[in-house]
């Protein structure tokens, strides 16, 4: 993953996932995601490690996309924008 220290823009929704285990953070941010106007800004925080793999293949399939990603000390956190309808 790629490390950015630019903060998120005021404007994205916070999405804390921290703590739940697989699948549980791959269906909420699919749900959050559905529920979204198209070029929405979401930040994704979480913990579960198989995040970094379940989240990025999430994208491929809805047409999303990861503006900017982290990971430090355990914590995963996602820029994610809802693609145009």
């Amino acid at each position: 993953m790629h490390r950015f220290r630019q903060a998120a823009p005021m404007t994205s929704i916070p999405l804390n996932l921290r703590g739940l285990k697989c699948p549980l953070p791959a269906l909420r941010v699919r749900k959050a995601l559905k529920g979204a106007e198209p070029g929405a800004l979401f930040l994704v925080e979480c913990t579960d490690p198989m995040a970094a793999i379940d989240i990025p293949n999430l994208m491929r399939e809805t047409g999303d996309s990861i503006e900017q990603s982290s990971a430090e000390d355990g914590l995963l956190v996602f820029h994610i924008r809802k693609a145009a309808a």
